[in-house]
Order: C-alpha cells, then structure tokens, then sequence
C-alpha cells in the first residue's frame, strides 16, 4: 500500500510480497522477518500453504495473518507444517472496505468478548506473537495480561508487549497522511522538498 501506492491494502497480492520479502532478506540478515499474507491468499488451507511457502522461500521467518476463529483451518494447517505464524487481531486492514473505515475495536461488550476469545484461540494455537491494531487500549491491556504469546500494538495503547508504525509515520515522510496516533519524530518530506526546490533553482541559474 505505502511503496506501491495502493489505496488500500486489499491490492497487494503474494507477488508483491515475495518482491519486497526478498528485498527486505537480502539487507536485513539478522532480523526476524515478518511478511504478510496478503488478502485472499489464504482463502482456503490450501492457498495459505503454498503463499506461506512462497515468502518463506524468499527469506521470511514468519507470516502473518489477520483474522481469529474464522482462520483456524489455515492456522491449523500451517501450524502443522511448522510454519511460524503471527496473528492479527482488531482493525484488519484487508477488510476496511467491507468495514467502511477504520476504527477503535472493542469498545462495546461483545466486540470485546469476541476479540478476546479470538486471541485466546490464537494463543492456544502457539502463534509467535498477535498484533492488535487499533484495539481500545483498555482491552489490549487486558489481553496482554492473559496471553502467554507476546502482543505487539498499533495504536492500541502503550501496555502491549511492542510496538509497531509505519516508517513513513515515523519520520514524517508522508504528511498528506498521517495516523491519530502516530508522532512523526522527523519531518522527511519537508526535507526532501526543500533539497529538491534547492536544486531546481541552482539549475535554473546555471549554479554550478
């Protein structure tokens, strides 16, 4: 979504992935690397296999994949291939369109009932570790409380186990966008403008 300018992430597709996987292998020889699976490339067990293997091929640790009950054959299946396997819970970017948006889960009772039970099924299922992506702070605290799996939080709060935010978010590479909750700690575009406005003009000038 960020590199290739989609609108969304419902465009990316497994080749995608595998491309910038790679990429991301290749500079990053001693990081634990997480790539995505992304949306309907694990509609079925079948299809989440063959994608997980794809971008464990091109130099992925670990996939990750949103969703809770409703995902547990694919977890299954994967787990039994003892493939690694970080969950996803709370805002899912691959469904903002069916959702119409994005927004804080779990403020209401059975939201929160159900996010709960989501997570315990993943932890029981021995993930490596669940995002929680916009979850009421209050809940993710809870949450984090209850798992034995490590929570890594997106603007859920500062009480999960890590955390997580764009890089673009972060060094303010990207000003026409910008999360509520995310503090740019740089200012990369103002920067790259002012370097590129400098240049234009020096030719314009013919300074050397």
């Amino acid at each position: 979504m960020v590199v290739l300018g989609y609108p969304d992430t419902t465009h990316v597709r497994v080749e995608h992935m595998v491309h910038h996987t790679e990429a991301v292998a290749r500079g990053a020889r001693e990081t634990w690397i997480v790539a995505d699976l992304p949306a309907k490339s694990y509609a079925t067990p079948e299809m989440a296999l063959e994608s997980s293997r794809r971008l464990m091929d091109a130099g992925a640790d670990a996939v990750k994949m949103e969703g809770g009950r409703e995902c547990l054959p694919m977890i299954e299946t994967l787990r039994g291939a003892g493939v690694p396997l970080v969950g996803h819970l709370g805002m899912l970017p691959q469904r903002v369109i069916e959702e119409g948006g994005y927004r804080i889960k779990g403020k209401s009772d059975p939201e929160a009932s159900s996010l709960i039970e989501d997570a315990r099924i993943l932890d029981e299922m021995g993930v490596s570790a669940i995002v929680l992506e916009l979850v009421h702070p209050p809940l993710a605290q809870q949450i984090t409380s209850e798992l034995a799996a490590p929570t890594i939080g997106i603007g859920s709060g500062p009480d999960c186990d890590g955390q997580i935010l764009v890089l673009h978010d972060v060094i303010g590479l990207s000003p026409w966008f910008r999360p509520r909750f995310a503090r740019a700690r740089a200012d990369v575009a103002g920067s790259i403008s002012s370097a590129v406005r400098e240049f234009v003009a020096d030719i314009r000038s013919h300074a050397p």
